[in-house]
């Protein structure tokens, strides 16, 4: 007999909500429950995993982009790998990244065959940060995504709000998103069944939120299959409308849609590999794989090395029109037998970075106690979200560091054990200055 589909809980909200406080509790009260987890982060240093406690849960952690965007990949795979064994677990917690538009993580779900047919969605959780929420609607299109997509929301941190203010709140979300059960709670304290157990995704509601939801995102605009006649091919193009492109090649056996589609699922997850070869004009490049073109001023060139004629299908980050990129055999310019259009991935407000900072020595609690309140006061309003694991001298556990804007707060993280003793930190907000956060940082070293 075959085993039940298994649920998936996709964990949501805008930066600083409460999405590690909610994680810990569903990882460590006593619930019955075996949960994977799967965390996906936007910043230069992977520290989420180290902010979750006492989990004893195998913690998979992605921290290489957006988990709707250019992951897509990475996350089908993780999946996969959980499928072998999953006698170890009963429910699977993915936990996006505050910037995350959650339409996508969930389409994964309904899209592709092999998970559609093992796994469903429990259900979208979106905590919404009741002191800072409002200007995050006004500002934020992820924001606004991350309520309308919900099944259940969790107005948190209501203790810093007044009763008045929280009651004009819960009108407005209810305006975005009259479907959703929402819970009023204070550090994320909601009863587990209300999380775990919600019977299943609302996906007419997702269908009125977007009419395209069942339509993928893909990390690529354009794709086409061609007819590679062998040897002295090359790739030409005249203009650089961005410093590179990336472009993945696939075998395919005939120029058909079903061969299309199926190429097209293994680009995805190629689109994903962390260590792409950069390729300047000039250089060559293979007839199966991923490569980063490096864009130049001017006409380019990448010789295509040991191509046996064939079909492949073409699958580029930018329309080729863009920088008129064609496929040259000799004189000939070679067309696309087959070719598609494919919906982008959605932009982020590029405005919005992260800054990580890593250091091995010991930092002067004093210092650096006073470098994070002086910061806050003179950046709080540009800085969504701090977060931060410290090795103080003195001290022979772990500080673990959440900042929300102007809000701090320290805990004792517990021994190191088996971790390394460092510092790590990473900021996400707007206009950071990398140079200056790290020199002002450098200060508060011991």
């Amino acid at each position: 007999m075959k085993p039940s589909r298994i649920p998936v809980t996709v964990l949501t909200g805008f930066l600083g909500a409460g999405k590690t406080t909610l994680m810990n509790r569903l990882l460590t009260e006593q619930h019955g429950k075996r949960i994977a987890v799967i965390e996906n982060e936007f910043g230069e240093v992977g520290i989420d995993h180290e902010l979750v406690i006492n989990a004893e849960e195998e913690i998979f952690e992605m921290n290489n982009g957006c988990i709707c965007c250019t992951v897509r990949g990475d996350l089908i795979r993780i999946l996969g790998n959980l499928l072998k064994r999953r006698d170890k677990f009963d429910h699977i917690l993915i936990e996006t990244t505050g910037l995350a538009d959650p339409g996508p993580v969930v389409q994964t779900f309904f899209v592709d065959d092999d998970v559609k047919e093992e796994m469903f969605i429990n259900a979208v959780v979106t905590l919404a940060d009741a002191k800072h929420i409002q200007e995050h609607l006004e500002d934020s299109d992820e924001a606004r995504e991350q309520i309308a997509f919900a099944d259940v929301i969790l107005l948190n941190k209501c203790d810093l709000v007044d009763p008045g203010d929280l009651d004009h709140l819960e009108a407005r979300i209810k305006a975005m998103n009259g479907m959703a059960r929402l819970h009023r709670t204070t550090n994320a304290n909601v009863a587990i069944e209300k999380i775990l157990e919600v019977g299943g995704f609302n996906l007419d509601h997702a269908m009125q939120v977007d009419p395209r939801f069942l339509e993928p995102e893909y990390p690529f605009e354009w794709g086409g299959i061609f007819e590679w006649p062998g040897e002295g091919m090359a790739w030409v193009a005249e203009k650089d409308p961005d410093p590179s492109m990336k472009m993945a090649i696939v075998p395919v056996a005939e120029p058909s849609e079903s061969e299309m589609a199926r190429a097209r699922e293994i680009a995805v997850r190629q689109f994903s590999t962390p260590d792409i070869a950069q390729k300047p004009s000039g250089e060559t490049i293979g007839d199966d794989g991923v490569f980063e073109l490096v864009l130049a001023t001017g006409a380019m060139r990448w010789p295509v090395a040991n191509a046996p004629a064939g079909w492949r299908a073409v699958f580029t980050q930018h329309f080729p029109d863009e920088l008129d990129l064609a496929l040259s055999h000799g004189e000939r310019v070679l067309p696309p037998n087959l070719a598609v259009a494919y919906k982008p991935d959605h932009e982020h407000d590029d405005t919005v970075s992260s800054v990580g900072i890593e250091s091995d020595r010991d930092c002067d609690g004093r210092r650096l106690e006073e470098w994070l309140s002086r910061l806050l006061r003179e950046q709080g309003q540009d800085i969504f979200r701090m977060k931060g694991v410290f090795a103080v001298c003195g001290n022979p556990n772990r500080v673990v560091f959440q900042g929300v804007h102007m809000l701090l707060d320290a805990q004792d993280g517990g021994m190191w054990g088996s971790r390394k003793r460092r510092t790590s930190l990473v900021f996400i907000g707007r206009n950071l200055d990398r140079e200056t956060l790290n020199k002002s940082f450098s200060r508060c070293l011991a």
